[in-house]
């Protein structure tokens, strides 16, 4: 269950944060494009080099929502409707109340933690969803490493394992070090926000199945003594609440700052013949640094190497 008073206060709070990140990232940026690159899902598509069933030989690097634009939309669409289905108007506390136990009330109290115990099963897949998601991921990354004045990265890519050669990083790699830990002295109460949320044992517990539910207590079965990454033994729902509603707002937020990026590119745009101008820097065929001009197509409010 989503409880709208505890969003409201969350969203309150990291609305300002991510307002920060937004603005640091377009002050901070090395090139004035780069922000429009994260919004359009820039990256190098090695693929498009072995096609050869077209007359003209066509650019690797390229724009637009590729494999993983298309599930972040399909994640999207069962999130918000999650969303829409399950937000309480009733004030968390006054819910609570309602889980004092009496003899009276037993087999009303057993039903509620019941469908609550059910409503947190599917939170967790949402949880799955947003943590585990390649677009989310990459977003963030890309953004943080502009607003530490590092150009756009083109060739970001996740590894599956660690024994991958090549690759940005893991999934939890690229998450923890490369973009909570890069924020913790410039947007420190950001990184707070992403360490409370984002724990590798919950993650681990719930897509390995790890855990069971007793009463409005969630526990975990893949403890490990002496191990950092997996120190809990269970979370209570109270905790889980925190945990999933933070999860949800930081979710949002970063959809919100990047309707943002495209509105105000949109702006700019204007004064430029609706035009502008990217970096594109290029390891392929070798490393050179090319300028090129998306143009806004104000039909789509969307973007294209081509006028409209």
């Amino acid at each position: 269950m989503l409880f709208k008073d505890i969003l409201d206060k969350k969203t309150q709070e990291l609305s300002k944060l991510f307002d920060t990140l937004h603005g640091l990232a377009g002050k901070n940026q090395t090139h004035p494009g780069d922000l429009l690159l994260v919004h359009k899902n820039a990256f190098f598509n090695p693929k498009v080099l072995t096609w050869d069933n077209i007359p003209e030989k066509l650019s690797p690097y390229v724009i637009g929502p590729n494999h993983e634009g298309h599930s972040a939309h399909t994640h999207h669409d069962f999130i918000g409707e999650y969303i829409k289905q399950n937000l309480s108007t009733t004030p968390y506390e006054e819910y609570l109340q309602k889980q004092i136990y009496s003899k009276e009330r037993k087999d009303e109290i057993n039903k509620l933690q019941f469908e609550e115990s059910i409503s947190i099963q599917i939170e967790m897949l949402i949880y799955i969803k947003i943590w585990e998601s390649d677009n989310f991921i990459k977003q963030l990354y890309e953004i943080v490493t502009l607003l530490n004045g590092e150009p756009y990265n083109w060739h970001f890519k996740i590894k599956e394992t660690n024994r991958s050669a090549e690759g940005t990083g893991t999934r939890e790699n690229i998450i923890r070090i490369k973009t909570r830990d890069r924020i913790k002295h410039i947007i420190p109460k950001l990184y707070d926000s992403f360490k409370r949320t984002y724990k590798t044992q919950i993650r681990n517990s719930i897509a390995h199945s790890q855990y069971s539910i007793l009463g409005r207590n969630i526990n975990l079965n893949n403890k490990i003594e002496g191990d950092a990454a997996h120190p809990l033994r269970n979370i209570s729902f109270d905790e889980w609440v925190d945990i999933f509603h933070e999860t949800i707002v930081i979710y949002s937020q970063l959809q919100r700052i990047m309707l943002e990026v495209n509105i105000n590119y949109a702006h700019m745009s204007m004064e430029f013949d609706k035009q502008i101008e990217v970096r594109i820097n290029r390891k392929d065929p070798l490393e050179e640094v090319q300028y090129l001009n998306l143009h806004y197509r104000s039909a789509f409010h969307d973007w294209g190497w081509y006028k409209e």
